[in-house]
């Protein structure tokens, strides 16, 4: 008898565990998705200098390996200057073109910062994720951080965004979790984030860290540490996005296989996978579609996330890796990189990414460049905007980001082929 009752009152323990557990469950609240103003977004690096910019090291930095010649450039993409101010160019010794001497710009002087975000205004960009590499962080920091707040200055004068993306390549498990918040508390306390163009999600600052989950050594391997950052900003006030690996949601391909990154990758407010050279015609993109994109998007929906696919415009780092070929990912005139928008609207993502603004030396850069191989100097390999026998004007990428903010806008309707008119 005694044994019937103690074996019904643990039956009756038993249940009111389980009902508890299940009622504490139910009053816990889902992760909300936040509503983000904006639809297209722009990396931007912000990185160029050269000599006389008014920049502390007064020397060539992202343009080339030192000197600028035609062995040491480590560009592709030669960018058309001529709307930029005359304070803003760098001439380039020993270059020219047709004659004349050829130039370059640094990201140094406001006068580029500001022209930059004009060309976002005109062409319907809202905003742009300012890269902040975790390793130059000294560098920025003894620099009075000037390019972050010319940026500043050049969004609230645009009506833009900006958002500070961290960039963790090459970061140190031993110290990065430190710099980012000392760093993130340091900006705060300077009112980075007070400024009314820094991108909020209601009315909290979103900030990106970009380079979580990805399975080779030259990013964190820790996704405990990598959940630790994620809490601390979000606990910081914080909208977190993650910048991930193309195969994070299935753990393959670029993805760290290790399942503890699943909570990592689910901790996120907005998932951002990394695409570039993942896929090379508009045959691939569309194949993409199917394979990714639709997957990851419902994913993202189960767990209440905004999902943030990246798109690009073509691919070509000859200058930088002198063993790859030239032209790796042609840009088919913009077919490609309308593709890849077209078909993230019809799979359902929201927002888009465009990989990038002025990222000149992997040529995946939006803004202004050469339309034809004579407007560039003579000298070395440079790709131009006629490479795929096009006949194109340089503004021409961003009149078909134009086009796609508007198809994202819901001012045009979402068409498989690039409007056959682009007026920004």
């Amino acid at each position: 008898m005694e044994g019937t009752v103690g074996r019904s009152r643990g039956v009756i323990l038993l249940l009111f565990f389980a009902f508890g557990v299940a009622a504490v469950h139910a009053s816990t609240p889902a992760k909300k998705k936040v509503t983000i103003p904006g639809r297209i977004f722009v990396g931007y690096q912000g990185w160029f200098r050269c000599p006389g910019d008014g920049s502390p090291e007064n020397a060539w930095s992202h343009w080339s390996k030192g000197e600028p010649s035609a062995a040491t450039m480590a560009v592709d993409l030669y960018p058309d200057v001529h709307e930029l101010d005359p304070k803003s160019l760098c001439p380039v010794p020993g270059m020219m073109i047709g004659g004349k001497q050829a130039y370059l710009f640094s990201s140094f002087p406001i006068e580029t910062v500001r022209k930059h975000f004009q060309w976002m205004r005109t062409y319907h960009i809202d905003g742009a994720f300012l890269q902040r590499f975790i390793n130059s962080i000294p560098r920025q920091r003894a620099e009075g951080d000037v390019v972050l707040k010319n940026v500043r200055t050049a969004a609230e004068e645009t009506g833009r965004s900006f958002t500070i993306e961290y960039d963790l390549s090459g970061a140190h498990p031993d110290t990065v979790l430190q710099e980012l918040q000392d760093d993130w508390t340091e900006l705060t306390a300077e009112g980075i984030i007070k400024s009314r163009a820094y991108l909020k999600a209601e009315r909290r600052p979103v900030v990106s860290i970009w380079g979580l989950g990805f399975g080779d050594r030259g990013h964190l391997q820790e996704p405990g540490l990598a959940l630790q950052i994620v809490e601390w900003f979000q606990h910081a006030g914080c909208v977190v996005m993650g910048g991930v690996p193309a195969g994070w949601g299935t753990l393959t391909r670029d993805s760290s296989t290790d399942p503890a990154w699943n909570r990592v990758y689910d901790a996120l407010d907005i998932v951002q996978p990394w695409t570039v050279g993942r896929y090379a015609s508009v045959d691939a993109a569309d194949a993409w579609k199917n394979s990714r994109l639709i997957p990851d998007l419902k994913r993202t929906g189960e767990h209440h996330q905004v999902y943030m696919p990246v798109i690009f415009p073509g691919f070509s780092w000859h200058n930088l890796n002198r063993n790859s070929p030239e032209n790796q990912i042609p840009r088919e005139g913009g077919e490609f990189l309308w593709r890849q928008a077209y078909n993230a609207k019809v799979a359902g993502a929201e927002i888009v990414k465009v990989a990038m603004f002025d990222e000149v030396n992997e040529a995946t850069a939006i803004l202004p460049a050469a339309p034809r191989r004579s407007d560039a100097p003579d000298q070395g390999y440079w790709l131009t905007l006629d490479a795929d026998g096009k006949n194109l004007p340089a503004d021409w990428y961003l009149r078909v980001v134009s086009r796609i903010a508007d198809m994202f806008h819901g001012k045009i309707p979402a068409t498989e082929k690039l409007p056959g008119s682009l007026v920004p």
